[in-house]
């Protein structure tokens, strides 16, 4: 595949050097929106930005017919509107909150964990996440991503930072010295507490997914998430 990328970051840099290695080509390296012209040529762009830039680089990509893969996190308060676009402009687009195979099993876990919890009513779910002091936003993507799927499973009716409401799911973010990404979620009782976590060694695993996804997404058009690239059911 032809890759473009977008964003230049820790992630950026991994990315390049896993698909150099798995045979790929960087056709392009776009840092700020005057670059967005250089996007001619590739098959694919997979958008690791910042916020701000994240909702110009998909609707770029839709506007050049471009299939973009995006795992910046921090604007979706902008995604029906990017969504709409894509289907308005029949394009080609995944976005995970973290493309690693791994959390996305885990995904999996979570969800059907909070159904198996739902009605144990003596259990108050937690959840911590734990990131580099780099990171930009707060909580994580993964985080509110976990929260989101025990809410639709369960009787929590939302989230929030650091909360001790009666139906809301606390949420505990974390900064430490180079942290790749470490998510628990704990539910408490007065007798015991069930706890999954899954834990990130090294950026590798989330720039392996990324390029899976940018591979699967050859060919096809519409919207898609990583339960899509995986097989994972509903």
């Amino acid at each position: 595949m032809k890759i473009a990328l977008l964003g230049y970051g820790k992630m950026g840099k991994t990315i390049e050097k896993l698909a150099v290695e798995k045979g790929h080509q960087i056709v392009a390296v776009c840092t700020r929106k005057e670059e967005l012209n250089k996007l001619s040529g590739a098959d694919v762009a997979i958008d690791f930005s910042v916020p701000e830039a994240a909702v110009l680089n998909i609707e770029q990509c839709f506007e050049q017919q471009i299939p973009i893969v995006s795992g910046t996190t921090g604007w979706l308060n902008e995604f029906d509107r990017v969504l709409k676009s894509c289907q308005n402009r029949n394009g080609s687009f995944i976005y995970a909150s973290n493309f690693s195979v791994g959390v996305n099993l885990f995904f999996d876990l979570n969800r059907k964990l909070a159904q198996l919890m739902a009605q144990q009513e003596d259990y108050k779910v937690a959840i911590t996440e734990i990131h580099h002091i780099q990171k930009l936003d707060t909580p994580s993507g993964t985080a509110i991503s976990l929260a989101n799927d025990i809410i639709e499973h369960s009787n929590y009716t939302s989230w929030k930072l650091n909360a001790a409401e009666k139906g809301v799911i606390p949420v505990t973010a974390v900064r430490e010295e180079d942290v790749k990404g470490t998510h628990s979620i704990t539910y408490q009782s007065a007798v015991d507490t069930i706890s999954i976590k899954h834990e990130a060694h090294s950026r590798e695993g989330f720039a392996k997914g990324a390029l899976l996804a940018a591979e699967w997404l050859q060919g096809k058009k519409g919207f898609f998430t990583m339960k899509d690239v995986l097989g994972i059911e509903p």
